[in-house]
């Protein structure tokens, strides 16, 4: 039975770390036991692509291996040197092991909850201070991930692949598909949202993860364009929910609803012992924003802004009478 190439790559990997002195392709091809088989099944130019291939492989990996030309009577040998391949220590201060303590916990309702846990165990028995290991107090802050989405885009943005996904904006009747090229994720007032270049609209756009339908699906090859050293996904959807404008919006909320609205709300003003009347920051796409609340929200002004709301709802509801 050939062995599986991860097992193959270790193997090479620790004849070059464990030895005082280079190695020939001789003496590795009858250490690593894959190489052994390939040269008596194949030929001597099996093994030896077999090994150049792995060779380059743990290059990649991070390896420093290092070939001299004539430590064997003439002959290639080769070494991995320990001191060369040893990790730094790692050293991180409480703000630091905080950080990393948050960040782990993006993944508690996620596929690698696992993995980030052991992260967390294998750093603390090193001796790293965690926040875990004080007194928790009444509040402890939680980052949920339980959008389908977020891990299919976590992976496409780290490795730089277009992704296409079917969106629904926000008061929209149906979903539109999109083709981006995903550049950064970031958590804000408990939702998470997808930074990147819209190749179809040719801008720089924000998504609403909850508002991914179907699959995130990546594209072959990795996109070449330039991504921004640093993305403000908060400022750019503060604009979009009309924060930071100077104009403002009147509505009325029933008792007891829309609490994001309410921490927006300028000034608060009972109307009867059912709605709140508010004053909101009226910005570029507050219509969506409040078309989503329905029933429990209804602007009073300005008219442009009660008329975009209208016309979302409308459309909303006649989706849902052709459906049924």
């Amino acid at each position: 039975m050939a062995i599986a190439k991860a097992e193959r790559l270790m193997n090479l990997a620790l004849c070059l770390m464990n030895t005082r002195r280079p190695l020939s392709k001789k003496e590795l091809r009858e250490s690593v036991e894959a190489y052994r088989e390939a040269w008596q099944q194949g030929s001597e130019d099996a093994f030896n692509r077999m090994f150049e291939r792995d060779k380059d492989d743990l290059r990649e990996l991070g390896l420093i291996i290092d070939v001299d030309e004539n430590a064997l009577d003439g002959e290639v040998g080769y070494l991995a040197r320990r001191d060369r391949n040893r990790l730094p220590e790692i050293a991180l201060d409480a703000e630091e092991a905080a950080a990393l303590t948050l960040a782990a916990r993006v993944w508690q309702q996620a596929k690698m909850s696992g993995a980030a846990s052991g992260a967390l165990q294998k750093l603390r028995a090193a001796g790293v201070p965690f926040a875990e290991e004080r007194e928790h107090g009444a509040l402890e802050p939680r980052i949920p991930g339980r959008e389908a989405a977020f891990e299919p885009l976590l992976v496409a943005a780290r490795d730089r692949r277009p992704v296409t996904f079917e969106y629904r904006k926000a008061g929209a009747a149906t979903a539109e598909p999109r083709s981006v090229e995903p550049w950064a994720l970031e958590c804000w007032r408990g939702h998470w949202y997808l930074a990147g270049w819209d190749r179809d609209r040719g801008s720089a756009r924000v998504f609403r993860l909850s508002r991914i339908t179907g699959k995130v699906r990546s594209r072959a090859g990795a996109f070449t364009g330039d991504v921004p050293e640093h993305v403000d996904v908060r400022a750019v959807v503060a604009r979009f929910a009309g924060e930071g404008a100077t104009a403002v919006a009147v509505v009325q909320v029933r008792r007891g609803a829309a609490y994001p609205l309410r921490q927006r709300a300028l000034e608060t003003r009972p109307v009867d012992a059912d709605r709140d009347e508010l004053d909101i920051p009226y910005g570029n796409g507050l219509g969506a924003d409040l078309a989503e609340y329905g029933p429990d929200v209804i602007v009073i002004g300005p008219e442009d802004l009660r008329a975009d709301v209208i016309d979302r709802l409308r459309a909303v509801a006649g989706l849902a009478e052709v459906q049924s």
